[in-house]
């Protein structure tokens, strides 16, 4: 029986990946400081659950034991954890470290964190332009993507056999930052219409969790340095988003597509951006992955978790709660509803 260790394993990648390891037939621990958070899925499907902490180097060997066949790491986030990582990825076969679309640069230097929203020519490659590595606050603009490619460059520069995976706006069940909430949330409230910035045009890729796992087996298969794009193989705008999430759940509102400059604070979603934002996976596809399914099959799962976490009253807070700075710009119904009441009045007089 191959075996692995997932570092990080009761989020949102973690649990996909080791769900679709253990039904595989891989013998698979996951690590975590919290045993509270072991979803029960992976329970039952036999995954291990080992309380450690990240930074603890001592315990983090003991638990590695003689060896692995696969170590995957989903809270590598500095060239610190990545040292550490390198130390580990010696007694594995194959190692997978967890980065992010957010290394890349356009032209003017403009990533998916900084003010201004990046303009890229089309798909981006492996080889595009990254941020300069950085040792910064991981919660400010620059530091989440600057840390991480310095992460990355410890790892690869190693010699080791450590994939590097970058995904982008990733979903699945267990998603701290459920992206699709801000329509789920809507059906749930009953709203009547969305408003949909740039005309829900926008287009920034998704990532199913189920994707990268499909992928983690894939390089554990076939072991190598290497820097791999992961995205599910479509990459829906905004308003389709919205309408798979309406279809699914059974509901129906009117659609109203608004150009951002009139209204600049209505109608934002994750996804809006000038241009579209997609990413290249012909180097995934050439080592033999094949995806588990296509944005809208894949989001299913997540998105009735939402509504049964909502249903329940969430007491484990799992949702994001009302004063997250992330999602409450996205629903200013109040600010919503005198749009709608003007404009009614407006086609009442007509």
């Amino acid at each position: 029986m191959t075996r692995a260790l997932i570092l990080g394993g009761t989020g949102v990648i973690g649990r996909a990946i080791a769900l679709h390891l253990a039904t595989a037939g891989w013998h698979v621990r996951v690590t975590g400081r919290n045993p509270g958070n072991m979803p029960s899925e992976l329970i039952a499907a036999g995954v291990r659950f080992v309380a450690v902490d990240r930074c603890d180097r001592r315990r983090l060997h003991a638990v590695l034991g003689s060896g692995l066949d696969l170590l995957v790491d989903c809270v590598c986030y500095t060239g610190g954890d990545a040292h550490v990582l390198v130390e580990l990825a010696h007694h594995a076969t194959s190692t997978v470290l967890m980065s992010s679309k957010a290394v890349y640069v356009d032209a003017e230097g403009n990533h998916a964190n900084s003010e201004i929203k990046p303009r890229f020519d089309g798909p981006l490659h492996e080889s595009a332009s990254v941020m300069p590595p950085g040792d910064l606050d991981d919660n400010s603009r620059e530091g989440y993507g600057a840390n991480k490619v310095a992460a990355e460059n410890v790892a690869l520069d190693s010699g080791l056999r450590i994939s590097v995976l970058r995904p982008s706006l990733v979903h699945g069940i267990g998603a701290r930052r459920p992206r699709e909430w801000v329509f789920v949330k809507r059906v749930l409230d009953r709203r009547p219409a969305v408003l949909l910035a740039n005309r829900g045009a926008g287009v920034i890729h998704t990532t199913a969790a189920a994707n990268i796992a499909a992928l983690v087996e894939t390089v554990a298969r076939r072991p190598g340095a290497r820097i791999l794009n992961i995205a599910d193989p479509d990459y829906p705008t905004a308003a389709e988003i919205s309408r798979m999430i309406t279809h699914h759940l059974g509901y129906r509102w009117a659609e109203v597509p608004l150009q951002t400059a009139e209204h600049p604070t209505l109608g934002a979603t994750p996804w809006d951006t000038p241009d579209p934002v997609t990413l290249d996976t012909g180097a995934a596809v050439a080592l033999g992955y094949q995806p588990a399914g296509n944005y809208a099959d894949t989001v299913r799962a997540q998105n009735d978790w939402l509504v049964s976490t909502a249903r329940s009253d969430d007491p484990a807070q799992l949702l994001p709660q009302p004063d997250d700075r992330y999602f409450s710009r996205f629903f200013n119904y109040p600010e919503e509803d005198r749009y709608f009441a003007q404009h009614l009045r407006a086609l009442s007089q007509l």
